[in-house]
């Protein structure tokens, strides 16, 4: 399934999407309060997928404001310097353990909504990255185990202010601005997806391609991860996990290349979906 969290009307909601229809979950398991519940209980779930089979939609998906997927997840844990190739662009080497990092809910938008280029800044940069979104909690996860606690895939820009994120040694600054991060357009279910290894992410500016990476070439695959984390704190269902860009980002080319207003950028991970945003200025 493809599910959304979604405005309609002014009011919230999450469905899934059907050809080019939404079917309104919502409405239909009121027992459900938001897509992190659903993908938390197993039974709504199944029942969602059989509600979907029946259904054609209730209305067309273009009538709906999309929401980030998961629009007020507890955590956004990101990973830097997750490809090797990205790690040699940016002249470090990949280490004994990953490199952690957090983002805050209300810095995301959703598909199609403008990513915020910052009035203090002009380095405003791309990361196209695959997003895991946690569907069942837990601590000291097994790396043999951790594949139980996906729900399933989505995109993620991870736009970066990247002066801001040099000021100290500590750049989760320049990780949260307001209105800098996308995620959507929709989860797609683990099952839809034999294995994410399998998948390749890539950052188009403009529709000219940027950034492209497998998904087998991360240093730290998806269990790692997962397993890692839960060492220090406990996933809950909805978290999101940020498995990291591969090579091409902006501010290493040259010359630098950095995200400018009237821009598009696009995420695109086939199998998945494409996350698509303008980029408009901070309006001082």
């Amino acid at each position: 399934m493809k599910l959304v969290s979604y405005r309609r009307d002014g009011k919230p909601g999450f469905g899934a999407v059907a050809g080019e229809a939404v079917v309104d979950l919502s409405a239909r398991l009121p027992g459900v309060a938001d897509l992190a519940s659903l993908v938390a209980d197993a039974a709504a779930l199944a029942q969602a997928r059989q509600i979907v089979a029946g259904s054609s939609g209730d209305c067309p998906l273009a009538q709906v404001e999309l929401a980030p997927v998961i629009p007020r997840p507890g955590k956004i844990i990101c990973v830097g310097i997750n490809y090797v190739a990205h790690a040699a662009e940016a002249g470090r080497t990949v280490g004994e353990y990953p490199v952690i990092f957090q983002r805050y809910a209300q810095t995301m938008v959703a598909h199609g909504a403008p990513l915020i280029r910052p009035a203090v800044s002009g380095h405003f940069d791309f990361e196209a990255e695959l997003a895991v979104v946690i569907g069942k909690g837990g601590a000291h996860i097994a790396p043999e185990n951790a594949m139980q606690h996906v729900a399933g895939y989505t995109c993620f820009n991870d736009a970066s202010v990247r002066d801001w994120q040099f000021h100290t040694h500590q750049y989760g600054m320049g990780k949260n601005f307001r209105g800098t991060g996308a995620l959507g357009p929709w989860l797609v279910t683990a099952d839809e997806i034999p294995d994410y290894r399998e998948l390749t992410v890539q950052g188009l500016l403009n529709g000219e391609s940027m950034q492209k990476g497998k998904l087998s070439d991360l240093a730290f695959d998806i269990p790692a991860l997962i397993a890692y984390v839960s060492r220090a704190l406990d996933w809950q269902p909805g978290d999101i996990l940020a498995t990291g860009t591969p090579s091409g980002i902006g501010f290493k080319r040259q010359p630098p290349v950095f995200l400018q207003p009237g821009d598009t950028f696009e995420v695109v991970i086939p199998g998945v979906g494409t996350l698509s945003n303008p980029v408009v200025n901070e309006e001082a």
